[in-house]
């Protein structure tokens, strides 16, 4: 773990005072950029590296289990664990040697001539490929799956939640966590870590709650604060702050429901997204079983996750889009690493090939015929689940009858599979390390099955609230501990001791950097709704729009279908917008060439958010409207209510004036209808278009006007609408460089490692530099000119504590006795460079 560095070190590091232009590197990223150049010179492509579970198991299992695997320890030595096989055995020379295959006892002996040395010491010597692909293995580091062991430590969770006694409490402390965690300790004959300090605190759950640098005013008034209970009042406080807490977690769910906004799948129409809703679910705190259930077997709007991804060609058999909701569903819900059983029987798991399949088919639309390393076996799979305690699925069920079966099994509160594996994942998420890990190993023995089991039972019993689970934890003294000044060496036996630090995600830094310079983009890429409603507020703005049609009698004739649009000119950007229709009987709604809403109930309207659609200038609204099969009277119903970027309130709406906010066209109506994308090509273009005009009777649609109203109140801005987060825009090279994966896969952990491309663009990637450079003019017009008040703002606003005279002195140096714009943005690099910038600690 990097140790915090001061900030005067920044300015030692063999860097200039324009660290962030290319002529003014730091030597060792020169040096490692050099490393590079020479490399891609050479023309040196590494090979792919050694496959563990494909490459190794087979092997070890094939040659070396009779010998020293499971309860089997020939000459003291096993290979259960990579831990035991690095150990060696009674001779106490180690097994192997990671990168040094020439040292490893291993090698030795699978290569020694020797009969009395030799391994296997029965039967025939390894195969040359097999000898060659070890000592290769070993070249390369060893790896080890994490978690796997052969056999003697894998941990059976019970299909049911075990009922937990909690210990008394220690020293007044009562949270559930606490007590359990405090008998943890004392067990061992260890003390609780003591309290970290209230700057550390209140920057760490910001950041974890809501992933946001807390205000530098906020943390001052936090600290100065008396009242021993504020710690459980920010946290409470943080959750509140609904929309900040969906968009911090969007991250983790996107990466979970591999959920993004481009990618492989977009452009052929072969992926969906689940945006708007999951960031709904997420301002709404949806219970989790309702969470899982809409996923599994879901409606329009959440159904990305279900079809998954269609690939482009002849595609693994492990990986059509049956197999893949069974690997995701195993592995996001469960715990369960189903990959290696797509292909065959799991080689580091009991799941078989045979149980993925069965999974697989409850989603299929035709029989599933089983593959075992791609090739056919003529089998069919049986729509199944992984538990039969729980019930089972009925095969002969029409699969979207066969998906409720399964959601409904899925989140019956008897499996404590889906509740523990969530709460697994939030623990890992707050500290760093989860009570099972890896947290997709479910099998692996916890560090507290108490733990575990008690905040998954306290999950279900709070009607499967995940903000409950976070506050829980959060509020434990145990979260609040000072971070342990060092990590557990490798192969050492885990020891929970309190949260460990952790790298701020890609979208957490820029977010931060946002807020330092006030940068933030305008508008995002993610169609969502970015404002709630307060409890205080006023009464909601009534409905403008009325319902129209090609004539004021609203006669139309069976089946009868009608185009409507409308050009709208927009003086800024939209920072919020939603549009509401409703239609008897159906229409869909297309804003500028792109479809974003489709309803057919004239009494049930529907609602999309359409900001990241509309833009700056002219913007064309189409709607197709259709009347039912047996006639009668026809009309829509529209109307859009959007905030723009310049604080402007704008609503559009059928039956409109034309001399509103939003200058341009009425409403007007043809026969011709457009393309699949609401537009017509220039060729065939209409040149009937005519007025549309307002129904004379509105109230044959009275019925629908409440929830009209509703929907409409639900679009209303109170307040500001929020800094765009990092989350809401498509990823950047330099957030793929910080671990923003490109979510073909499901990522359940980022990389943590410095890489030498971040490195790179972190010195001198071009939106950072851009955002430095406005957020030091914005900075120094609003904190200086004075260089020891704007230095401590600094420190304050990124770090959350005040500088130490060290740094203090060596920043207003930076900064001079009269600081400029590009000084400023100079010492504010060098800050968020720090270790402890980039740390949650």
């Amino acid at each position: 773990m990097c140790d915090v560095v001061p900030v005067d070190e920044v300015n030692s590091m063999g860097c200039s005072s324009m660290p962030r232009r290319i002529s003014g590197w730091c030597l060792p990223l020169v040096e490692e950029l050099g490393v590079c150049v020479l490399l891609l010179a050479s023309g040196r492509v590494a090979a792919e590296p050694v496959d563990f579970v494909h490459d190794v198991v087979p092997i070890l299992k094939r040659h070396c289990a009779e010998c020293h695997l499971g309860d089997a320890r020939q000459g003291g030595f096993s290979m259960n664990t990579r831990e035991a096989l690095v150990a060696g055995g009674d001779s106490g020379t180690a097994g192997v040697v990671a990168r040094d295959a020439a040292a490893s006892e291993l090698v030795a002996r699978i290569t020694s001539d020797d009969p009395d040395l030799r391994m296997p010491s029965d039967g025939p010597p390894l195969p040359d490929a097999a000898v060659a692909m070890l000592r290769r293995w070993v070249d390369e580091g060893a790896a080890w799956e994490e978690g796997f062991a052969f056999s003697g430590t894998a941990w059976e969770p019970p299909l049911r939640l075990a009922e937990v006694t909690l210990p008394p409490p220690l020293d007044g402390r009562t949270n559930p966590v606490d007590r359990i965690v405090d008998a943890y300790h004392a067990a061992r004959g260890r003390s609780p870590a003591p309290r970290c300090d209230d700057r550390t605190f209140i920057r760490r759950a910001s950041l974890d709650l809501v992933g946001l640098l807390p205000d530098a005013d906020r943390v001052a008034a936090f600290v100065a604060d008396r009242d021993p209970g504020k710690r459980a009042l920010l946290v409470r406080e943080l959750l509140d702050d609904r929309v900040a807490y969906a968009e911090h977690w969007m991250t983790f769910w996107n990466d979970l429901l591999r959920n993004d906004y481009a990618g492989t799948g977009f452009i052929t129409g072969g992926r969906r997204q689940i945006t708007t809703w999951l960031h709904r679910a997420l301002v709404d705190d949806m219970p989790f079983d309702r969470f899982v259930r809409e996923l599994i077997a879901p409606g329009e709007a959440s159904r990305g996750f279900l079809d998954g991804i269609v690939w482009r060609g002849v595609v693994n058999a492990s990986q059509t889009v049956p197999i893949q909701f069974a690997q995701n569903v195993g592995q996001s819900f469960l715990g369960i690493n189903l990959k290696c059983a797509s292909c065959h029987d799991s080689f580091v798991d009991r799941w078989t090939l045979a149980q993925t399949y069965d999974l697989a088919a409850v989603a299929s639309d035709a029989p599933l015929e089983l593959h075992r390393c791609d090739k056919a076996t003529g089998a069919k799979a049986t729509p199944a689940w992984l538990f039969a305690e729980l019930g089972q699925i009925d095969a002969a069920a029409p699969r979207d009858e066969r998906l409720r079966q399964l959601a409904a099994i899925v989140t019956d509160p008897g499996n404590g599979w889906l509740s523990r594996t969530l709460v697994n994942r939030l623990w890992h998420r707050l500290m760093g390390r989860g009570i099972v890990h890896p947290v997709d190993s479910l099998r692996t023995t916890p560090w507290s099955a108490d733990l575990l089991d008690m905040l998954a039972a306290d999950l279900v019993t709070h009607d499967w609230r995940v903000t409950h689970v976070l506050e829980t934890i959060a509020t434990s003294e145990a979260y609040g501990a000072a971070t342990p000044a060092t990590e557990a060496p490798p192969g050492a036996e885990y020891v929970f001791e309190g949260p460990l630090p952790r790298r701020m995600t890609a979208e957490q830094f820029i977010d931060a950097v946002w807020q330092l310079t006030g940068t933030a983009p305008l508008k995002g890429d993610a169609e969502v709704v970015r404002v709630v409603t307060p409890a205080d507020a006023p009464a909601p703005p009534a409905p403008v729009a009325r319902w129209i049609w090609s004539n004021d009698r609203a006669e139309a004739a069976p089946n009868a279908k009608l185009a409507f649009r409308r050009a709208v000119t927009l003086a800024e950007p939209a920072a919020h917008a939603v549009v509401v229709a409703a239609c008897d009987n159906a229409c869909t709604v297309f804003v500028n060439g792109r479809n974003v809403l489709h309803a057919e109930d004239w009494s049930k309207p529907a609602w999309q958010p359409i900001a990241a659609t509309l833009r700056k200038g002219v913007n064309e609204i189409v709607v197709v409207a259709e009347n039912a099969a047996a006639g009668g009277p026809a009309a829509l119903r529209l109307e859009v209510r959007a905030r723009l970027v310049d604080g402007t309130d704008v609503t559009i709406a059928t039956d409109a004036a034309a001399d509103d906010a939003t200058a341009g066209e009425s409403w007007q109506w043809t026969a011709s209808l457009p393309n699949a994308r609401g537009q017509y090509p220039k060729d065939k273009a209409p040149t009937d278009w005519a007025p549309a005009v307002a129904a004379a009777n509105q109230g044959i649609w009275a019925a629908g006007d409440a929830a009209f109203a509703t929907a409409v109140a639900a679009a209303a801005v109170y307040g500001d609408v929020p800094m765009v987060r990092a989350v809401l825009v498509k990823a950047t090279p330099l957030m793929a460089s910080l671990g923003r994966p490109n979510r073909d896969q499901v990522v359940t952990s980022r990389p943590t490692d410095l890489t030498t491309l971040e490195a790179i663009l972190m010195a001198n990637e071009q939106s950072l530099s851009d955002a430095l450079s406005a957020g030091g003019a914005r900075i120094l017009a609003a904190h200086g000119p004075d260089p020891g008040p704007l230095g401590d703002w600094l420190f304050a606003a990124a770090l959350a504590r005040q500088a130490t005279p060290a740094e203090a002195d060596v920043v207003r140096g930076m900064l001079g006795p009269e600081p400029t714009a590009e000084r400023v943005a100079d010492s504010l690099w060098s800050i968020v460079m720090l270790p402890e910038f980039q740390l949650i600690r």
